[in-house]
């Protein structure tokens, strides 16, 4: 009787502790998964972690908790060994208020980091994507500081001059990229837009490469005021280039006079001689003068077939067109000269 009473007691001792086991076991896990879909410690406006290359989960997990917005870092660790999620990408991330466990794990597993963003505008020069680049905080510079004939060599790309190679657009990047991977992309850009529309230019264009394709592009960039004319204005250009006439347009002249440009040109300028000065030298200047949008592109290499031969600005964003020099002296009596007796512009 005795035995059988020792092991009756052991019995329920040890359903006891099982059942205190299960309980705590229930207890404990419930509190695991309550702590998953908990909301971390995060202020209203996030909290930025900078996850180095080489470090682990672990790591974050630590510094996480250092800074009091993760408890239990080390559960974090279990959870993702055991459903094979250690797997993280290094960069910057944002940690929105209300963001869980879970959902940390699966930013980090799916590389969701801060991308920041630089935008070169159409029509900019090199000089002004140069300083949006040197302006942006995020960017690691390899150019800033650098001769125009430096960074050419540090970007190792085949072009013997910056100007109008880097696609207009917006870019985004992590922090850190390098000035160098940004240019390089929006080069890539540049070079397969212009390569594509080339390969379906029109006919008989005066144009002996792609590239002068792109020079005559940065000038229809330049001059449109009126999206609608781009077609229309590249029209003109390309006729006079066809008829040996020179192609007389002031954004080339304002480029060829650099940093002395104040924002007038006169008579005097539009007879000095430079490399870019269209009413001296025939044909293109030797390089774009800014970066062209796609439609420019597409302008330059599918000019309308008008036969008109002079433009004028009206002073409201458009443009008259006229075939003859006559019907262009009027049209400038009427919209330029009564504007201003020293400006000019193109092309007469």
């Amino acid at each position: 009787m005795k035995l059988a009473s020792l092991k009756s007691r052991v019995v329920s001792v040890l359903l006891i502790l099982f059942l205190l086991s299960a309980a705590a076991g229930t207890v404990l896990w419930f509190t695991f998964q309550n702590w998953l879909s908990s909301p971390l410690d995060v202020p209203a406006d996030g909290f930025h972690y900078e996850l180095d290359s080489g470090k682990s989960l672990s790591h974050l997990s630590q510094d996480l908790a250092s800074s009091k917005v993760l408890t239990h870092p080390r559960w974090l660790n279990w959870y993702a060994r055991y459903y094979q999620k250690e797997k993280i990408h290094p960069g910057e991330y944002l940690l929105e208020a209300g963001i869980t466990p879970l959902g940390l794990l699966d930013k980090l597993n799916r590389g969701d980091i801060v991308l920041h963003q630089v935008t070169f505008l159409e029509g900019w020069t090199f000089k002004q994507v140069m300083s949006a680049l040197n302006q942006e905080p995020n960017v690691r510079h390899l150019l800033a500081d650098k001769s125009d004939g430096e960074r050419l060599q540090i970007l190792n790309l085949p072009i013997t001059h910056p100007e109008g190679w880097f696609f207009p657009d917006t870019y985004r990047f992590s922090r850190g990229t390098s000035d160098v991977e940004i240019l390089t992309q929006a080069y890539n850009a540049m070079k397969k837009t212009l390569s594509e529309l080339w390969s379906s230019k029109a006919d008989n264009l005066p144009y002996s490469s792609e590239y002068q394709a792109l020079i005559m592009a940065s000038i229809v960039e330049k001059e449109t005021g009126s999206a609608s004319e781009r077609d229309k204005i590249a029209g003109v250009f390309v006729r006079r280039l066809q008829l040996g006439m020179k192609l007389q347009t002031d954004p080339t002249v304002i480029y060829g006079m650099g940093d002395s440009y104040t924002g007038k040109i006169g008579k005097d300028h539009l007879i000095t001689p430079t490399l870019y000065n269209t009413y001296v030298i025939s044909g293109l200047p030797p390089t774009p003068i800014a970066i062209p949008g796609k439609a420019s592109l597409q302008a330059a290499l599918h000019p309308d077939s008008s036969k008109a031969l002079y433009f004028v600005a009206k002073g409201d964003g458009t443009s008259v067109f006229s075939e003859t020099l006559t019907e262009h002296q009027r049209a400038v009596a009427r919209y330029q000269l009564q504007r201003s007796s020293d400006y000019r512009s193109t092309p007469k």
